[in-house]
């Protein structure tokens, strides 16, 4: 278990993290779609530093040897959920952009061809 001190300085440094990533939102530096797999870790964390007794109970119902290797189960999960949106993403942003370039190849025949004529 954490001491006080420790919980005070890790829920300090998320709620900052937090208003950065909400700021970002704002300003549209940062699309909400990715902006909502960071802020559900953040606020994920905060309710797990402000209630250590949950990560406790959940290893103990999961079978987990101990709080602090759920707590590692738990990143590699989170970290796998960001890795799949992420992903999925690119795949998404990969086929716009060759039907984008389709699109240009096909306005550009056109546009050679109205020339010719």
């Amino acid at each position: 278990m954490l001491n006080i001190r420790t919980q005070i300085v890790v829920a300090t440094v998320l709620i900052i993290a937090l208003v950065i990533i909400i700021n970002m939102v704002r300003q549209k530096r940062l699309e909400l779609s990715y902006a909502l797999a960071w802020l559900g870790v953040g606020i994920g964390t905060l309710f797990l530093d402000c209630f250590p007794q949950v990560i406790s109970w959940l290893s103990k119902m999961m079978g987990i040897a101990s709080p602090t290797n759920m707590l590692f189960f738990s990143g590699f999960v989170f970290s796998l959920i960001i890795i799949f949106v992420l992903t999925i993403s690119a795949s998404r942003n990969s086929i716009r952009i060759k039907q984008l370039a389709q699109e240009i190849a096909l306005l550009e025949k056109e546009c050679k061809e109205r020339k010719e004529f």
